[in-house]
């Protein structure tokens, strides 16, 4: 490793950090007592020196041209915030007892997604492993945990982190992070972890006084580019990649999760994500374990998602946005802002069938053409949802679909997420209807920030035309209106334990039932309804067959199936009572013919062709 300080044992550190454009360049050793070590440079510009008497535990910053003092650019752990010094870690020193885990094939994951902070009233990774046994016994079975790097203050998204070695502090740090991980992997979870490679949080970020990480070429929604294909650009990519192979090799993380890769700026030759994509599948031969790496992107471009040999970054999956807008659009009628591009069923047909919905047709939103075709990229490349962090907390007021749709749209919402043919991601406390909202929030230290974070934040509501003042985001009041509050209710009677008894059955069927287990699209018929506001589906996987009936309308339609054969069993049907429903009629429990059907409103049903013995 280039970077960071790496304990060798037998009170033997070795520290390393990059600062070509320096003439000196020390590290300040604050333990057992305070000492300068000096530091030797090589021709590549990084500075790097073995001292002894250095133990696990020691803080120490890095003394610049012997006139200011910064904490590691690659800093492990930062005990006392962005502005404080960093501490040296042993990595070799905690106890893993994940040995038997060998990983699991992304096409069956079902994933969570959740937020340290707010997932418990701890807001820490111990309180974290005290909820896995819950989530298991639902069917999750791959933790997506938002960043974690090191970023000002207890209250943050994490998406403001400057220390992007460095585990957050006030949620466990290091051992906690690695505590985690290996309870997920004893409970044979995965562990997804959010990385943040467009750019850097603002406040306690030093990395310009050590080196050219920024270009001026390209500006970023959150300001400064990182430095792919500039001058020096080179090491700076060294240093994300770096940081890639951390987090699986000292943290035994199984799959990144890339934020806003298309804030990612670079015209090389060789892309930096293309780079990323070939170390890990290196490092994954070497270790005999598959690591992932899934991209968040707005561009509906397959070039990130490609192999290498026809062309693409070889990046393993990336988020469905387009199913979600089609999805949400249609629950909640919502138009404003990116939604005006959606609200039709043929759109939601589209993005089942084929992924994107935008493969190369105008945009009003855009006011151009956008996307390309992923019909030929497999199911298993694509994540979808009905909530996430981004789509809830994005909102003014942070609302939830729990808080805006009626009951049986939330269930209908999970069955056309769960029983895609995509891979299924949940947002922490939609499988029980959460009803505290997911706002935005921060604890910066540096007043003219804040007050920028609070009018960038209006600034972004403007083109959903929403009325009224956002919450704070510097409060702690706003932060802790941000926690699960519902928690404890999916374990009692009433509507937050049937929605997550609903939720279970899907995942059971999904994992049972061939035609569902088996993500294809050549397996895989969609009829889109439009009038009617329904979507038929059917899906078959050898001998098994099943098809769905989804019904948008806030009203019961009558229509006819097209059933291509005869004796199809019901498996479920979310109007029924046994689901809270509030249908006047349910389904049949089969269908042998191609007759009429009333469906209730916001009602799903699932059949299974069931053969002759």
């Amino acid at each position: 490793m280039k970077f960071g300080a790496w304990y060798q044992g037998d009170g033997r550190c070795f520290f390393s950090v990059w600062a070509p454009l320096k003439d000196n360049v020390a590290v300040k050793l604050l333990f057992p007592e305070e000492r300068v070590v000096q530091l030797k440079k090589d021709n590549k510009g990084y500075w790097q020196s073995e001292a002894v008497n250095v133990y696990p535990g020691t803080r120490y910053s890095y003394q610049l041209d012997r006139s200011v003092d910064r904490p590691d650019p690659a800093s492990h752990f930062q005990p006392e915030d962005v502005h404080g010094p960093s501490e040296v870690v042993d990595h070799e020193a905690f106890y893993w007892d994940d040995r038997d885990w060998k990983g699991m094939a992304i096409e069956e994951m079902i994933m969570y997604e959740l937020h340290v902070g707010t997932f418990t009233p701890e807001g820490t990774f111990d309180a974290i492993i005290a909820r896995l046994n819950t989530l298991k016994e639902l069917g999750v079975n791959a933790l997506n945990i938002m960043p974690v790097a090191q970023f000002p203050g207890s209250r943050n998204w994490g998406y403001d982190g400057t220390y992007l070695y460095a585990v957050q502090s006030s949620y466990g740090g290091p051992e906690g992070l690695k505590r985690l991980v290996n309870a997920c992997h004893k409970y044979n979870m995965a562990m997804i972890l959010d990385v943040v490679y467009n750019h850097f949080g603002p406040e306690g970020n030093y990395l310009g006084e050590f080196c050219p990480y920024y270009t001026e070429k390209y500006k970023t929604p959150w300001g400064r580019a990182n430095s792919f294909d500039d001058a020096y650009s080179d090491d700076v990519r060294e240093f994300f990649l770096q940081n890639a192979l951390y987090w699986f090799e000292h943290y035994h993380i199984d799959g990144l999760r890339l934020d806003a890769v298309h804030a990612i700026y670079d015209m090389s030759a060789t892309p930096f994500l293309a780079e990323l994509a070939e170390k890990v599948e290196d490092f994954s031969v070497q270790k005999g374990k598959k690591h992932y790496l899934i991209a968040e992107s707005n561009l509906n471009d397959t070039k990130h998602i490609r192999p290498h040999a026809l062309g693409g970054y070889g990046l393993d999956a990336q988020w469905l946005n387009d199913f979600h807008h089609s999805l949400r659009t249609l629950l909640t009628g919502d138009l404003t802002g990116y939604y005006m591009d959606f609200g039709k069923i043929s759109h939601l047909a589209k993005a089942w069938h084929q992924g994107f919905v935008f493969s190369g047709q105008y945009s009003a939103y855009r006011k151009r053409r956008h996307g390309n075709s992923s019909l030929e990229r497999p199911d298993r490349q694509f994540v979808v949802f009905c909530q996430n962090h981004d789509q809830v907390g994005n909102r003014m007021l942070g609302e939830r679909l729990s808080t805006l749709v009626s009951f049986e749209a939330l269930k209908l919402a999970a069955a056309a997420v769960i029983l895609s043919p995509y891979i299924p991601m949940l947002f922490m406390g939609e499988e029980y209807g959460e009803e505290s909202p997911f706002l935005y929030f921060i604890s910066h230290m540096d007043k003219d920030l804040i007050n920028a974070v609070r009018e960038g934040r209006k600034a972004d509501f403007r083109s959903f035309q929403w009325s009224g003042e956002p919450p704070d985001p510097q409060s702690e009041d706003t932060f802790n209106r941000s926690k699960l509050h519902c928690w404890d209710k999916q374990f009692q009677q009433g509507r937050h334990q049937t929605l997550r008894s609903f939720y279970r059955r899907l995942i059971e069927l999904r994992r049972t039932v061939p035609a569902l287990k088996h993500l294809d699209k050549e397996s895989l018929e969609v009829t889109g309804m439009e009038r009617e506001r329904c979507l038929y589906v059917r899906r078959w996987r050898d001998e098994n067959q099943i098809l769905m009936l989804m019904n948008f309308n806030d009203s019961p339609v009558t229509l006819t199936v097209p059933v291509p054969d005869r004796n199809w069993q019901k498996l479920l049907d979310s109007s029924s009572a046994l689901w809270r429903g509030t249908g006047n009629a349910e389904m049949p429990d089969t269908l042998d013919a191609a007759v009429p059907v009333t469906l209730n409103p916001f009602c799903f049903v699932l059949y299974e062709l069931v053969l002759p013995s």
